[in-house]
């Protein structure tokens, strides 16, 4: 053996015996910290890395530590082969370069990255060891639901979006592709997969089939075949994200902390619970008219009956509705008259407005000299429009350290 090979085996197993405690550091307790050295051989080599980012001096951050360690621990119990899950941590002070990688504004912040790819979602839930486990356990299922015949695919909900792989073999490699964009975007999509027999009518032989179904019940849309590589990660997630998170989105009570987080107004949609048509008009109308619109607004629908709290301070009840509003979060501002949004530019015109500053000023001094119309039921001069109310659903003081806030 010469003395370079010597030289190269010694680097080889220094650096095996390194990655060893860096990525499974398997006699030590509690979650990993996480270093700029770690943290890219750990989210590359797991398929899923539960991640708490905190500060020493944040006081829920010191209250979730043990909390979180008991957690890992009986992760790992439950979970003890490698490559599999790992919970780690973060401080955020030392690691300042990981932080603003990842986007940190407040403390503690919860992030998941599955198969290397960082989820949009972060963890809201309860804050126990037996609710992290439960978590883990949930993110580890399989997110595809297998159909044996193609009559299975016939009682779907028709309010969910979903994606059917159609395949001949479980080996085969692309639907080792599309298993692992299921996982990450198992949270946007419902997905199916049938295999042989069960999905032979829909492709011929050898050639698989991927195909999105949109929520019928709710939009106009109709099923849409991809016709990309099956064998690129990349195109293939970028697809069915783009068909299973919609440009409208609805807001509930448990999505209010993540939408409002974004930071971009709400134009919203408050309809009844049985009107879906008001529904699939709104979608169709955004999609037709405000599509340019979407990196400066959050479109939404919203349950008039779960959300009356809003409706109550725009002065409407659940007897008014469908009603379309603005919450910019500073102020509320009611679209005049819903049928109003079948007029082509009227919706563009009331984010127009938003943005010009017309909307708060009328709602001061009354309608513009060159306004025809009144906006408001309440336009005399000095009133004030309704403050925010979906601002209060977001992250809570009472719950984070928040570092900063996006107010518009």
């Amino acid at each position: 053996m010469t003395e370079t090979t010597k030289r190269l085996l010694g680097s080889c197993l220094a650096i095996v015996a390194v990655l060893h405690v860096l990525i499974q550091p398997t006699d030590a307790t509690g979650a990993v910290p996480m270093t700029s050295e770690n943290i890219d051989m750990t989210l590359a080599s797991n398929e899923l890395v539960f991640l708490n980012f905190y500060a020493e001096w944040c006081r829920f951050s010191n209250i979730l530590a043990p909390i979180f360690n008991e957690a890992a621990d009986k992760i790992k119990a439950e979970f003890p082969e490698a490559g599999k899950v790992v919970l780690g941590k973060v401080d955020c002070d030392k690691e300042t370069s990981i932080a603003s990688r990842f986007h940190i504004s407040k403390y503690p912040t919860l992030k998941i990255v599955r198969n290397g790819q960082l989820s949009k979602r972060e963890y809201r839930g309860q804050r126990s060891a037996e609710a992290f486990l439960e978590f883990v356990k949930k993110q580890l299922e399989d997110p595809i639901k297998e159909f044996k015949s193609l009559k299975d695919l016939e009682n779907l909900d028709s309010k969910k979006r979903s994606i059917m792989g159609y395949f001949d073999r479980r080996d085969q490699p692309e639907y080792d592709i599309f298993r692992k964009v299921a996982t990450n975007l198992k949270e946007d999509c419902q997905f199916h997969v049938g295999f042989g027999d069960a999905s032979q009518a829909m492709h011929p032989p050898g050639t698989p089939i991927i195909v999105f179904r949109p929520d019928v019940a709710l939009s106009h849309e109709n099923d849409e075949t991809y016709t990309g590589s099956l064998t690129n990660f990349d195109e293939l997630k970028v697809w069915i994200q783009e068909k299973c998170v919609p440009l409208v989105r609805e807001i509930t009570f448990e999505s209010a902390e993540e939408l409002t987080e974004e930071g971009l107004p709400f134009l919203i949609l408050f309809y009844k619970p049985d009107d879906l048509n008001a529904i699939k008009d709104y979608k169709a109308i955004i999609e037709q008219q405000l599509l340019d619109e979407k990196q400066n607004v959050n479109f939404l629908t919203a349950d008039g009956k779960r959300f009356a709290h809003p409706l109550h301070h725009l002065g409407k009840s659940e007897d008014d509705l469908p009603v379309i509003a603005i919450d910019s979060f500073k102020h509320m501002y009611l679209f005049p008259h819903f049928q109003d949004m079948y007029t082509p530019g009227k919706l563009k015109e009331f984010l127009q407005d938003l943005y010009s500053g017309k909307l708060h000023r009328e709602f001061h001094y009354g309608p513009d000299p060159s306004s025809n119309e009144v906006k408001h039921d309440n336009t005399a001069k000095g009133t004030s429009p309704p403050e925010s109310k979906f601002k209060e659903l977001g992250p809570s003081k009472h719950r984070y350290t928040l570092l900063e806030k996006d107010e518009l």
